[in-house]
């Protein structure tokens, strides 16, 4: 590891334990402290790594609650339900748990995150707004995609450091000029 990405960890460990905290106000203005472009994507990056660590074992616990309980149901193959099989509505519905663990993952890991960086939530919440507003600004116009053209991106989920968005920039304006001026 370079002594340049060490001193970038020590910063921004420094910024997140002594970041400045106001109990009395609801807003805060970054005059108070700063969080410099850098430092917010490595926040950022560090936060979809969290939902993606919660959502695999939400998935797995979902999965393995649904097959314990429809697991344990009696299925009568004598009595379907609403004319199918009960094992295949029972194994459906187990598939069917599995998919809401996934989905509620990401959410889970966000507030687990959240509640960890409770110190620093005025300074990230202000430079999220203001990258929304950038990628809002900078996307292109949805309407001229199509199945063989789709947008890149389309909200910046992907972009975790600066020359990620940069490349980000540069997909999309190619990406607008692609649906300007199309190629034969």
């Amino acid at each position: 590891m370079t002594t340049f990405c060490r001193q970038q960890r020590s910063n921004l460990r420094s910024l997140l334990n002594h970041a400045p905290c106001r109990h009395n106000s609801s807003t805060a203005t970054l005059a108070d402290a700063s969080l410099t472009w850098p430092e917010y994507l490595a926040i950022r990056r560090a936060k979809r790594r969290w939902e993606l660590a919660t959502t695999i074992p939400a998935t797995i616990l979902g999965f393995g609650l649904g097959a314990a309980y429809f697991g344990s149901l009696e299925g009568d193959t004598t009595k379907p339900i609403m004319g199918i099989d009960p094992l295949w509505v029972y194994s459906g519905a187990t598939l069917a748990c599995g998919g809401f663990g996934y989905l509620i993952g990401p959410t889970i890991g966000s507030s687990i995150w959240r509640l960890t960086h409770r110190r620093t939530m005025t300074l990230i919440d202000a430079r999220d707004r203001e990258f929304h507003r950038r990628i809002v600004k900078n996307r292109v116009d949805p309407r001229s995609q199509s199945a063989t053209n789709p947008v890149p991106d389309f909200y910046g989920e992907k972009i975790g450091s600066l020359h990620q968005y940069r490349q980000w920039l540069r997909d999309q304006a190619r990406y607008r000029r692609k649906a300007a001026w199309p190629e034969d």
